[in-house]
């Protein structure tokens, strides 16, 4: 039985002021249709570190703004 990781949704990552304004940086710049364009280059880059579909759907349902959906 393969075991996955999981989520990780306690606090974990290192400067996370800096991390902040460096996304808001990055974003100063560009329209809202680049900002939205940079969003999705950004999540896909993520995904693409993680790797894991389960935590990514993990992921996708803990930042739902609605109930978790069933499984």
């Amino acid at each position: 039985m393969t075991t996955f990781p999981s989520l990780i949704t306690e606090p974990h990552l290192e400067s996370p002021d800096d991390f902040y304004q460096a996304l808001i940086d990055a974003h100063q710049p560009l329209t809202a249709e680049e900002s939205h364009a940079f969003n999705a280059r950004l999540v896909l880059l993520l995904a693409n570190h993680i790797g894991s579909l389960p935590v990514l759907r993990e992921a996708l349902a803990a930042a739902s703004p609605g109930p978790p959906p069933a499984r």
